[in-house]
């Protein structure tokens, strides 16, 4: 029998809490504290909760290390495209007033937009860190400890 065997049974059952709980603090953040930091912080916790609990190889498969390459550069595109569109509808950088006919509309919209993008970086780079550090190999080896 798997020694662990009651670390992973709970594992499973935290983590889609978890990142409920992050999609919650995103989606939320327009209205009240939290937002794309808070959110992709605890999103990136469910990640090396499930990296802790299962191996670092088991995460790296079910979030390999391309998408979270891509989840960064993504996250950026969000952020400055956002600006970039206010831009071009002739308002200045992050006026985020001209995206819909209603400016208060047009701020709703251009702050999910953004938090969207920090999501998404933050997140992304919170787990490549992991996957850095994690994938370091020892200097010495078990037996000169």
């Amino acid at each position: 029998m798997n020694p662990h065997v009651i670390l992973r049974v709970v594992a499973k059952f935290l983590i889609p809490l978890i990142v409920m709980f992050a999609f919650y603090v995103q989606f939320h953040g327009d209205y009240g504290p939290g937002g794309g930091f808070q959110a992709g912080v605890i999103l990136a916790a469910a990640v090396i909760l499930y990296a802790l609990i299962f191996g670092l190889d088991a995460a790296k498969k079910a979030v390999p290390p391309a998408i979270v390459r891509i989840g960064m550069s993504l996250g950026v595109l969000f952020y400055g495209g956002t600006g970039v569109v206010t831009w071009l509808l002739g308002a200045n950088y992050l006026e985020y007033g001209v995206l819909a006919s209603d400016p208060a509309d047009g701020q709703h919209y251009g702050i999910l937009a953004v938090e969207l993008g920090v999501l998404f970086s933050v997140a992304s780079v919170m787990v490549a860190i992991f996957y850095a550090f994690g994938s370091r190999q020892p200097d010495l080896s078990d037996e000169d400890w």
